[in-house]
């Protein structure tokens, strides 16, 4: 099964997340902003990063560009639950940046499986 790695702050988001990704056979890596998050991916490549946006240390859209960076095909989707410009700007900016979906918070559920499962079908 597919390795998905979740970089995210808030750490009830994060569990949540890890738990129903687990539930449906992904293997689940986490990471609790981008700086540490570039690091796992690193020492362990995802099939798939779901990165928040607004988060300490690294934020998600400086995130997304240095794992296309580092590859170029890396598969990535954003969330966010807003700031000072509003969720739909960041994940706009995310999208343009390489995210293949964004969705804001709170995230449905079935939408989300549904996206990451397109995601993982893409070459």
């Amino acid at each position: 099964m597919a390795r998905i790695l979740i970089i995210e702050d808030d750490e009830l988001v994060r569990s949540m997340l890890k738990t129903m990704l687990e539930r449906e056979g992904y293997e689940v890596l986490e990471a609790p902003d981008g700086k540490e998050g570039i690091k796992v991916s690193n020492n362990s490549p995802a099939d798939l990063v779901i990165t928040d946006i607004i988060m300490p240390e690294k934020e998600g859209i400086e995130t997304i560009i240095e794992l296309k960076q580092i590859s170029p095909k890396m598969k990535i989707i954003a969330i966010s639950g807003g700031g000072r410009i509003g969720a739909e700007t960041y994940l706009n900016i995310a999208k343009k940046f390489g995210a293949a979906f964004t969705f804001t918070k709170p995230i449905d559920r079935k939408e989300l499986l549904n996206a990451i499962q397109e995601v993982l079908k893409q070459p």
